[in-house]
């Protein structure tokens, strides 16, 4: 949910500006629910002295509230960074913190844990907000400079340390580079410390964003954290092409996505046989040319007929298959094909747009009543002879 502050007025954001890192915490894409924060600490234990500090672009880290603050979601903070320090928003309180160290396996005595200096005072925000931004700027003049080198690298996006003592370059490419020469000239134009680190194209993705080909918001951008491989296997077993242009996402790799069903397909596949697998009956012998894994059925068709494929349920398919083992005689398919179709009732009420034959029939009662009331009605009248 947005905060009040991030609604619109005439198309246009009003508000905080900041692009959903509002103060409140609420509307930004790696903001963690804190179902504890409504819970009491049971009496003698102390609250877990470490929090989760969010930067620029999702990303996060873990300080020790060595001064014991009182730190809340959506507080921006001073932390400590090296050289000098850094400034970030809050994300995280309280005992989930815990939980969420002892899942990422990072100790809170280990030196990578740093400490939180202070809550941020004016003069550090507006440093902050400040060096926010020139980003845009010195982006567009950094990504001239590379070309001018003539080196072969994409500067996607830059981070500015919260006290503008260093600005940290994103870049990505595919060889080696030797930015030696570089980083030379952007200390000269900016001013500032200047640290290179490269990225993967699914992090760039992730950085700037976009529509995915399903209309939505890239996963990696809003709610993904973590990147596992995908292979295309994982296309395989679902049944789907192996076409690059749909199976790539925006990053030029294969969709994330791909993985989110796969546990699903593998499961359902555990009752299929395999696919190189042969059928032997006395018409002859038949090969497996398609699989439907949501009605789990099974198409052959016989050697030398591959026009005609036989429908077949998995259940029907294993048990010809086991017949073949154990050296047993089976007919043809077109005998379980047959059984498959006796077995198999259409279901007239679930068809789109199939209309009831008897939607303008009037109920059974409704008919006696009116049949009770015309001879009584007939047994009131008087005849025509009278």
């Amino acid at each position: 949910m947005a905060c009040s502050s991030c609604s619109t007025k005439d198309g246009q954001p009003k508000g905080c500006k900041n692009n959903g890192t509002c103060g409140t915490d609420s509307c930004n894409k790696l903001s963690v629910f804190d179902w504890l924060s409504n819970m009491s600490m049971p009496n003698g234990v102390e609250p877990f002295n470490y929090v989760e500090v969010r930067f620029k672009n999702g990303r996060k880290h873990f300080f020790k509230n060595t001064e014991n603050l009182s730190l809340s979601m959506g507080d921006v903070v001073a932390v400590e960074a090296s050289p000098g320090h850094d400034v970030g928003m809050v994300s995280l309180t309280g005992e989930l913190v815990r939980v969420q160290m002892k899942k990422k396996k990072v100790k809170p005595d280990s030196e990578e844990v740093l400490k939180i200096y202070r809550k941020a005072t004016q003069k550090d925000i507006d440093v902050w907000e400040e060096v926010r931004g020139r980003e845009e700027a010195i982006k567009k003049r950094a990504r001239e400079i590379a070309i001018r080198l003539n080196l072969s690298m994409k500067i996607s996006d830059i981070e500015f340390q919260g006290d503008a003592s260093k600005a940290t370059f994103y870049y990505t490419a595919d060889d080696r580079v030797d930015f030696r020469q570089l980083i030379k000239e952007f200390a000269r134009e900016f001013n500032t410390r200047i640290e290179m680190r490269q990225i993967g194209l699914r992090q760039e993705a992730a950085r700037l964003g976009g529509i995915g080909s399903c209309g939505r918001e890239l996963c990696c951008s809003t709610w993904l954290t973590d990147f596992r491989s995908v292979s295309t296997s994982a296309a395989r077993y679902q049944q789907l092409s192996l076409n690059p242009q749909k199976l790539a996402g925006q990053c030029g790799k294969l969709k994330c996505c791909l993985n989110y069903e796969l546990d699903s397909y593998l499961e359902a596949l555990k009752t299929f046989p395999r696919t190189d697998t042969k059928l032997f009956t006395k018409k002859g012998t038949a090969v497996c040319q398609k699989i439907d894994i949501f009605q789990g059925v099974l198409w052959y068709a016989y050697e030398g007929e591959w026009m005609n494929w036989h429908k077949l349920t998995a259940e029907q398919a294993n048990k010809i298959i086991a017949s073949n083992r154990k050296k047993e005689d089976v007919g043809s398919l077109e005998e379980f094909e047959v059984q498959l179709q006796i077995e198999e009732k259409p279901d007239f009420n679930n068809v789109v747009g199939q209309d009831s034959l008897t939607r303008f029939d009037k109920p059974k009662g409704q008919q006696k009543k009116n049949k009770s009331k015309k001879r009584r009605k007939r047994k009131g009248k008087p005849s025509k002879n009278a």
